[in-house]
């Protein structure tokens, strides 16, 4: 169902975008949802560090937020469990911006997304820290999650593998190739990820609504 435009706010964010699931390789469903994945259940999460960003009225700059998902092996049939994470400095305001972009309520690229979901965990507001470590990524969110993401290397070692001209939802069509390790859990997902598929890249998200 397309939701109604009534009452949404223009909302712009730019920023950094990793993700890491238990797929192997690149993960099939990433280019394309009706690609089977590695394993039985494609588990993983996508971490968002807002640089730039409004909400309406509300600035998003400098904020950072979470999403991991459980689904099935062919993610196109639905059926995902999602939680939102989002900061723990985000006022309520910047909670709620948060959460009406990632569970698709805004509009945008999320709402493609929300339509695979079938049970949405109750947000968390927790730390979050991403933190550049030599070539990795890190994540932390308090005692729940740990992560490191590093690029690959092609044939000039001081460069990173990419994907170029890729189109998919959330991420930019420029993404880093890179592997994942992650230990995550919250009663319902669990995350555990040893050199797996992960990326990174720079997103642009935009809705005008009049």
């Amino acid at each position: 169902m397309i939701k109604s435009d009534l009452h949404k706010p223009p909302w712009s964010a730019t920023g950094l975008l990793i993700e890491n699931c238990n797929c192997d390789g690149v993960c099939p469903g990433h280019i394309h949802f009706s690609n089977e994945c590695s394993h039985d259940r494609c588990i993983g999460y996508w971490a968002i560090q807002i640089h730039s960003g409004f909400f309406g009225e509300v600035d998003l700059s400098e904020l950072q937020c979470v999403v991991a998902f459980d689904s099935p092996q062919r993610m196109i049939s639905g059926k995902w469990t999602e939680v939102i994470i989002v900061d723990k400095k985000a006022s309520q305001e910047q909670l709620f911006a948060l959460e009406s972009i990632l569970n698709g309520s805004a509009g945008g690229p999320w709402e493609i997304l929300d339509q695979f979901v079938e049970k949405r965990l109750p947000t968390k507001q927790l730390s979050i820290e991403i933190l550049q470590e030599g070539n990795s990524k890190t994540l932390k969110i308090d005692s729940v999650m740990e992560s490191t993401v590093t690029p690959l290397t092609g044939t000039d070692k001081d460069v990173p593998v990419t994907i170029e001209n890729m189109f998919n939802q959330i991420h930019g069509s420029s993404q880093i190739v890179a592997r994942g390790e992650t230990n995550y859990t919250d009663g319902v997902i669990t995350i555990d990820t040893s050199e797996t598929h992960a990326l990174i890249s720079e997103f642009s998200w935009e809705i005008a609504h009049q």
